[in-house]
């Protein structure tokens, strides 16, 4: 029981601990997601305002390092959630909420594997001069490249796009749009339509701001705009710097992570509530925590099978060997362990047996000659027992093995003798017993039951002499 109550304690705090560990890298998984996002989404928006006051033919070239940060943005997300790869709809919602008309995703021999369009699926850059023109990315993953505008393979329509690797090199993302469309959208130069533009998931927010004043002049919630961000909560004694800096902070009272960065124009704030992955984070502990409590469940049965096991087989041992009515070792134990001794190391054989036991069951019973046998065992396990073993191989017949301190054994007998003579019962007033010792050094012995042998010629001389000096007649 108490194993098992032990085991019990160690399972719930190695639940706990895993939980807490598997918490804490989550939360570093996702606050690690959130600010690569964030520095995604910050670099779009820092990109987007600084291109809106260039001329045309910068616009069309800032349309490129546009789209492939668009694709970039399409690789962290798919990254952060690889079970989007294979699934067409996400894709196409990623293409909705990135403002982007197709997204392919292709494998590392330039063959299209998956995307928002699944009639492409296939194509390769070898299927015509369109997508050849991508061939330069097998050979060099550092590579992001744009394509102008150009009539693709399948239909012939006008279009754009940009490729990029992802992080770990397995898989190419490329995204497509329609040139018109979105030189349309980019020339609209009011900040306030460019940054409420911008897609977000639900939970985060994109804030800019006037660098001298912190007025907000574009926000992704447009009730936000015309507020400052000492309003929200937002710092603003932020250092320019290529670095964004994260603080947390309560936008009207919502906890957030803010990620924030400063050039001599604007201030720029992308915050996501702490809520954001709340949902996810608590599906992944309730599943480990089940899997973990299932796991216990299992293994604390398979060890209540192996202790039970281990307990019969102590038990059948234990049974096999012990007298049933002294607690001693048996005769089977001593037949066993005699065998195992050495006659060249030093150890005492005595050899005992109670005087007067028929007298006593003929005169009290069996009862008081069972108080007695008991009695004369306990006697011997308490000043042989701690330096050897205490046998009973027959009714009244006991044998002692002291194989550890053998120097130290005329105290041992001292302490037996005392026990013996102070004993009283309750059916009977006194007992005595007879004993002979040998010590496996006397001699040169033959062999172990010589010893005994002669221990036993001792006892019957120690009992002889008892009955002669009592004038008990043996025999009644």
């Amino acid at each position: 029981m108490k194993n098992k109550q032990r085991f019990a304690m160690v399972s719930v705090a190695v639940i706990i601990v895993a939980l807490l560990l598997e918490a804490g890298i989550l939360k570093y998984v996702n606050d690690a997601n959130a600010y690569r996002i964030s520095k995604v989404l910050l670099d779009r928006v820092v990109t987007v305002l600084d291109k809106n006051d260039q001329s045309e033919e910068e616009l069309i070239g800032s349309l490129k390092d546009d789209y492939i940060v668009r694709a970039k943005a399409v690789s962290y997300i798919v990254d952060a959630k690889p079970q989007v790869e294979n699934d067409v709809e996400e894709l196409q919602k990623i293409a909705k909420l990135m403002s982007v008309d197709e997204i392919h995703l292709f494998d590392e021999t330039g063959h299209i594997t998956s995307g928002s369009v699944p009639k492409y699926f296939g194509y390769s850059f070898d299927s015509g001069t369109q997508m050849s023109y991508f061939k330069p990315m097998l050979t060099d993953k550092s590579l992001t490249m744009c394509q102008d505008v150009t009539p693709n393979t399948s239909e012939g329509k006008a279009m754009m796009y940009a490729i990029t690797w992802n992080e770990a090199g397995t898989m190419m993302v490329q995204v497509g749009l329609k040139p018109q469309r979105l030189l349309d959208e980019l020339k609209q130069n009011k900040i306030s339509k460019v940054v409420s533009d911008m897609p977000v998931y639900k939970g985060m927010e994109i804030y800019v701001a006037d660098a001298d004043t912190g007025l907000i002049n574009g926000a992704t919630d447009c009730d936000k705009i015309g507020r400052t961000f000492n309003n929200l909560d937002i710092p603003t004694d932020i250092k320019e710097s290529d670095k964004p800096t994260v603080s947390q902070v309560s936008v009207d009272g919502i906890g957030c992570r803010c990620v924030i960065k400063r050039d001599d124009k604007y201030i720029v704030a992308v915050t996501i509530e702490k809520s954001f992955y709340m949902t996810g984070n608590v599906v992944a502990i309730l599943v480990v925590g089940i899997y973990l409590v299932l796991a216990s469940c299992c293994m604390m049965h398979l060890f209540s099978k192996v202790m039970k096991e281990k307990y019969e087989k102590e038990k059948l041992l234990y049974t096999s060997n012990t007298d049933a009515l002294t607690g001693c070792l048996n005769r089977h134990a001593y037949e066993t362990d005699i065998n195992k001794l050495d006659l060249k190391k030093e150890w005492i054989y005595i050899s005992l047996d109670l005087n007067g036991l028929k007298r006593i069951n003929d005169t009290y019973g069996h009862a008081a000659g069972d108080e007695m046998i008991c009695a004369a065992a306990a006697c011997m396990t308490a000043g042989f027992g701690k330096f050897g073993k205490v046998y009973r191989i027959g009714g009244d017949e006991f044998a002692v093995i002291v194989v550890q301190k053998p120097d130290e054994f005329d105290a041992m007998k001292n302490e037996f003798d005392s026990s013996v003579s102070k004993w009283r019962g309750k059916n009977v007033d006194s007992m005595t017993i007879s004993y002979g010792c040998v010590g496996s050094l006397e001699e040169d012995w033959e062999n172990i039951y010589d010893i005994a042998k002669e221990a036993d010629r001792r006892m019957y001389e120690s009992k002889a002499r008892y009955y002669r000096d009592s004038g008990i007649d043996r025999r009644k």
